[in-house]
């Protein structure tokens, strides 16, 4: 029996760990376990979680929900979903579920994790991996996914093809569009430039996706925002698509109008930030590589209070 953890049960993890415990319920392989605490996790234990999208709703129940690591046991697979500000504490926190052939696989917003990660444990394989979705907490217990797009990519520099094997066919019997990638650093960093521009931008401006592609300022904000990243990301010696700013401005339009960045969302509703992760960190990159980002520190500057 191989036992799945899913840390934070939020848009991502809700909705990825929903499909999980769907796909595994009554599997006498894969044991699926909700790491969650408070109101998520009393709402899960009494009427399950529940997933809405444009087109279904359903209600799925893992084998276990729980934040008591001694309930929780230990762990084959964790994935990771919370806020990157949480990522030291919630994991030191299950130090015990974790073995040594315990797999992580971080599914956060930034792009330092699997190193944060790794430095907690470094005896354990810490993969790497990002998606693209927008899902969010509608209420405690419910997860609501906007649009169709969906994806997870995941890799690994040093782990074995069989246990990269292993986990794609996890994850794709579970009918989760997922690839396993060998240049999963590119990959990454493609999606933090699109979601790092987006959570600036939107917070800064105050505004939704469909706002910042019609207000012509506001576009020129967002675009210039990717232009820093993408020096950035050269500095790095990252080796992205040429016309990497043209395929994320594309990715943007194919958007949901209404939909706007979760650390805006978090913002408006007076919650902690990822600007730190998301904001900052592309400044602290630029310092350390010598790449000057006026607009990012411009936006950080506000957005840090």
């Amino acid at each position: 029996m191989k036992r799945i953890g899913i840390l934070g049960i939020g848009g991502v993890g809700g909705y990825f760990g929903g499909l999980l415990a769907k796909a595994y319920f009554k599997s006498d392989d894969y044991e699926i376990i909700f790491i969650a605490r408070g109101e998520s996790q009393k709402a899960i234990k009494e009427s399950g979680l529940k997933i809405v999208t444009d087109n279904f709703e359903t209600i799925v129940r893992p084998n276990l929900v729980s934040n008591n690591p001694e309930e929780i046991g230990k762990l084959d697979y964790l994935i990771c979903a919370t806020k990157t500000y949480d990522i030291e504490e919630s994991l030191t926190s299950l130090k015990n579920c974790i073995k040594k052939e315990t797999v992580i696989l971080p599914l956060y917003n930034g792009v330092d994790a699997q190193e944060r990660i790794q430095i907690l444990f470094p005896e354990n394989e810490v993969l790497q991996g990002c998606v693209y979705i927008i899902s969010m907490i509608f209420s405690p217990g419910t997860i609501r996914k906007i649009g169709f797009y969906e994806k997870l990519f995941f890799g690994s520099r040093t782990a074995s093809d069989s246990k990269m094997e292993e986990l794609l066919s996890i994850l794709q019997k579970a009918k989760i569009e997922s690839y396993l990638v060998k240049n999963i650093d590119e990959t990454v960093w493609e999606k933090f430039i699109f979601i790092s521009a987006l959570a600036s931008a939107t917070s800064y401006l105050n505004q939704n996706i469909g706002e910042i592609l019609s207000n012509s300022e506001s576009k020129i904000t967002y675009i210039e925002l990717l232009h820093e990243i993408e020096d950035v990301a050269q500095a790095k010696g990252l080796k992205l698509p040429h016309d990497i700013v043209g395929q994320t401005i594309l990715k943007l339009e194919k958007s949901p109008k209404e939909a706007t960045s979760s650390m805006h969302r978090d913002l408006l509703a007076g919650k902690n930030t990822e600007v730190l992760s998301l904001t900052q960190f592309v400044v602290n990159e630029g310092k350390k590589y010598g790449v000057k980002t006026p607009l990012y520190e411009k936006i950080a500057e506000v957005l840090i209070k």
